[in-house]
């Protein structure tokens, strides 16, 4: 019991505490809304080429951000720009997703949001820095399915979408996306403090700007390149966040319009997803995430592949439909829960803790190069057949098991608890 996640969680303390508890003001506020986001976009008159163009666009714009992101977190502070980044990355963007009207609202909206790219740097700071290195995989497992408690509300979804209609249902979703974020920010900012390393970064980059504090990103680069540890983590998370990336976008529109589900009747599916991801990340996943990770890691990617393949082959006619979407929201639920929780894990174990929030950035920003593409990509193919989007991602699966393969085979032992 004293490993387990729910001892974790009690034990919780200062920093790690604070980002933990207010974790579920995310997954009521802006994770309840945003597996929507795609079928807005497509009942207000978008196409699927248009969607993924904007998906690109919001990454390229967190590209921008997560450059800057170490040194503007070094130089602020982990705590001020968390808050302050969540307000331009996600409360500004929800009231202009709650007044969308066309493609350019979603347009503005994408590039503000790519601001998040400074706080997933700083939060992940704030989040781990005064942590225990040996508990930092059962803290992002917290983090996760914390941020999956968007089920509880998903049956009022329903209600609001078969009373209300799509467009009006999600427009109330998004103010109330605003209104718990906000809230979830001044929590956050007044329970927790600096962590230490901040303080030390606060002081280092005293009388130094943004712009000079970027430039030493060359040396931070040379490090990154010199682990093997920490070149894999970001494959590993690269290719998870290009996976779900184009499974999020596509998820609902090829389950609405191919599969013919109808839209009140989505939510009760995101039910199911958050209730199997808190489960896998309670019960199963931490089971798996001792000793040497290649099995783990192999049968997440086999796990996604299967949930994928699935999706592709259910048949749009009769009621059989219904079991099988739930049977490959297993797989897919499995699958992304471990390579999302491996990928986090992976670069914060073998990350430099001094050099933290510019290895961070310089991370995401290799992540977001690499992804930035496939939401363009993913809506030209999903035009085409909205089958050929999760074929795109069945061949990446299959050379994220390769990858794998071979990183091990090269006698690399990396464990979620050792460096």
């Amino acid at each position: 019991m004293k490993d387990s996640l729910f001892s974790t969680l009690i034990h919780l303390k200062g920093n790690t505490r604070a980002c933990v508890y207010t974790e579920p003001l995310w997954g009521l506020s802006m994770n309840l809304c945003m597996p929507y986001l795609s079928v807005y976009m497509l009942a207000l008159g978008l196409n699927d080429s248009r969607i993924g163009f904007i998906v690109t666009i919001s990454m390229l714009s967190q590209i921008v951000f997560s450059f800057l992101s170490g040194p503007i977190t070094d130089k602020i502070g982990r705590r001020k720009a968390t808050a302050v980044f969540d307000i331009f990355g996600w409360c500004i963007p929800s009231l202009i997703w709650w007044r969308a009207e066309n493609f350019w609202f979603f347009l503005a909206a994408a590039i503000i949001n790519g601001t998040n790219g400074v706080t997933a740097n700083s939060w992940t700071c704030l989040l781990i820095e005064d942590a225990e290195k040996k508990q930092i995989t059962r803290i992002f497992s917290l983090t996760t399915a914390f941020g999956q408690l968007s089920a509880v509300f998903a049956p009022i979804t329903a209600i609001l979408i078969s009373r209300l209609t799509l467009i009006p249902a999600i427009r109330i979703l998004f103010l109330n996306g605003f209104i718990l974020m906000v809230l979830k920010i001044i929590l956050l900012y007044a329970a927790s403090k600096e962590t230490e390393i901040g303080k030390l970064r606060l002081e280092e980059t005293k009388g130094k700007s943004i712009l000079q504090l970027s430039g030493g990103y060359s040396h931070v680069i040379k490090m990154i390149l010199r682990s093997r540890g920490m070149v894999f983590s970001i494959v590993i998370a690269a290719l998870s966040w290009i996976i779900g990336t184009i499974n999020n976008t596509f998820w609902q529109i090829i389950v609405n319009k191919k599969l013919l589900v109808p839209e009140a009747i989505l939510p009760f599916f995101n039910i199911f997803k958050s209730a199997l991801a808190i489960f896998f990340l309670f019960f199963i996943i931490p089971k798996l995430l001792k000793g040497i990770l290649k099995l783990p890691l192999v049968f997440a990617f086999s796990s996604y592949f299967i949930g994928q393949f699935l999706l592709i082959m259910i048949p749009a006619d009769g009621i059989i439909k219904y079991p099988l979407i739930l049977v490959s929201l297993v797989f897919d639920g499995f699958g992304l829960g471990a390579l999302a929780m491996l990928g986090e894990s992976l670069i914060n174990i073998h990350v430099n803790p001094n050099e933290r929030a510019r290895i961070l950035a310089i991370r995401f920003m290799f992540i977001m190069l690499a992804t930035a593409p496939f939401g363009w990509i993913g809506g030209i193919l999903s035009d085409i057949s909205r089958n050929l989007p999760f074929v795109l991602n069945l061949s990446i699966l299959v050379f994220g098991i390769v990858i794998t393969l071979i990183y091990y085979g090269k006698g690399n032992d990396h464990s979620a608890e050792h460096t």
